[in-house]
């Protein structure tokens, strides 16, 4: 095997989360429902959390009420209330953690695949903090699968890099990464925990990117993924592959991307014209 193999550096270290305070401190105060509308309560009960989760008197982390405290504030019935909890779940807003209740949760990070874009210049376009965890960080020799992208050998020598993705600290996406080592001889010598990727390409070695092939595709977590990305084992995730061309057609960089369901989604607009 080639070159260093670097193994769980980093550059924002990704916590686990404590143990939330229950909602019992806190003194809710909902406006009177109005019973007579046929707007359901839930809608009404629900419409209200988001107000205090969009104006920040709420925030990621927070508790919500449970169920009991919803019923007993708002005068429903605890059914009423577990579906307006489950409503705010259903829209990212809000996620429950088994026997400590139900909590605020981050807000998504969306993707737009129509535009090209690194995960660093993703993350502060979007005001959140990029950050990165060196997996793995090594020259191999190229599977099958891999030499075949990049028209070379089976077994030729290339970087393979693996990385968590975080946002704000927060882990998004399990990423691994293949370059050329004849195309970007040293780039195994260069700490991508804090240096993105794409910027390197750029300016070290004078890329130029014509397009991206990327396949998209949705199914379940694996165990190393979940508990790489905090989540529950099956849990939904976002997987995107993705070959990069230099303006040569020349491949540049084949990757494979695995994002949490309930953190990231991706974000497509058609033109008009293209509706029939």
């Amino acid at each position: 095997m080639l070159g260093i193999r670097h193994v769980e550096t980093q550059s924002t270290r990704s916590t686990t989360s404590p143990v939330k305070p229950s909602s019992a401190a806190r003194k809710w105060e909902f406006d009177p429902l109005d019973k007579s509308s046929f707007t359901p309560m839930y809608f009404q009960i629900q419409a209200q959390l988001l107000k205090m989760i969009q104006s920040g008197q709420l925030r990621p982390g927070d508790a919500l009420p449970s169920e009991d405290e919803l019923s007993r504030t708002c005068g429903v019935s605890r059914m009423t209330a577990r579906h307006a909890l489950q409503s705010l779940k259903n829209q990212g807003f809000a996620s429950r953690h088994k026997g400590q209740g139900t909590f605020v949760s981050q807000p998504r990070v969306e993707k737009d695949i129509t535009h090209l874009s690194g995960f660093t210049a993703e993350m502060r376009a979007l005001g959140l903090q990029p950050g990165s965890r060196i997996l793995s960080a090594e020259m191999v020799p190229a599977p099958a699968e891999v030499a075949s992208r990049f028209r070379v050998e089976v077994g030729a020598p290339m970087f393979n890099l693996r990385r968590l993705r975080l946002a704000d600290g927060l882990p998004v996406a399990v990423e691994e990464v293949w370059l050329s080592r004849e195309q970007f001889p040293g780039v195994d010598k260069i700490n991508f925990a804090s240096s993105s990727l794409y910027q390197t390409l750029r300016e070290r070695y004078g890329i130029r990117v014509s397009r991206a092939d990327e396949i998209l595709e949705a199914r379940a977590a694996s165990r190393h993924e979940a508990e790489l990305l905090e989540i529950p084992r099956r849990s939904s995730v976002l997987v995107i592959s993705r070959t990069l061309w230099d303006i040569d057609g020349k491949p540049v960089e084949t990757a494979h991307s695995v994002y949490r369901g309930d953190r990231y989604r991706a974000v497509l607009a058609i033109p008009a014209t293209a509706v029939e």
